[in-house]
């Protein structure tokens, strides 16, 4: 195997690792990453493996993981009575959360959305309700993430290697 298409090759595992803890870390575009990983391994072997059609289908995949991260987030909200303005607060609290170590990656999008829900009703154990709602939403939303991304992987290695 040539230098080049090796050193092809550890950027594209790099770029999915980095994809995969952007699934995790609101701020980073990890999906797009992951993507980018995989279509450059592709093209580093001249597209012999894997070819339009595959890419095409783990392109559908990782929009599908944008579909996923915000449907998951307000069906999480709504389903717990929370407002939009809470989902929205449960990202920034999220994004906020990322520099505060792996408690405010973990506590952020609660505390985003209850501070956001809080500025349009006073009950507390609502506004809690609601902070739940939009966490558990953000949880599941990366849940899914985190399979579409791994079902994207072995899509990727099963048309690689068989």
């Amino acid at each position: 195997m040539d230098t080049t298409v090796i050193i092809l090759l550890i950027l594209a595992a790099l770029l999915v690792i980095a994809g995969f803890i952007g699934l995790i870390i609101p701020a980073m575009p990890g999906a797009l990453l992951l993507f980018g990983g995989l279509v450059l391994a592709a093209w580093a072997e001249d597209f012999r493996y894997v070819g339009f059609w595959t890419l095409a289908v783990l392109l559908v995949l990782t929009i599908l993981t944008y579909i996923a991260d915000v449907v998951s987030t307000a069906f999480g909200a709504k389903q717990f009575g929370a407002s939009t303005r809470a989902a929205i607060g449960a990202v920034i609290g999220g994004v906020v959360g990322l520099f505060l170590g792996l408690i405010g990656i973990l506590i952020g999008p609660f505390v985003g959305a209850v501070l956001a829900e809080l500025t349009i009703r006073h009950d507390m154990a609502g506004v809690t309700k609601a902070g739940i709602g939009a966490w558990v939403g953000m949880i599941l939303g990366t849940a899914a993430k985190m399979a579409l991304a791994i079902s994207m992987i072995g899509i990727y290695l099963l048309k690689r290697f068989l």
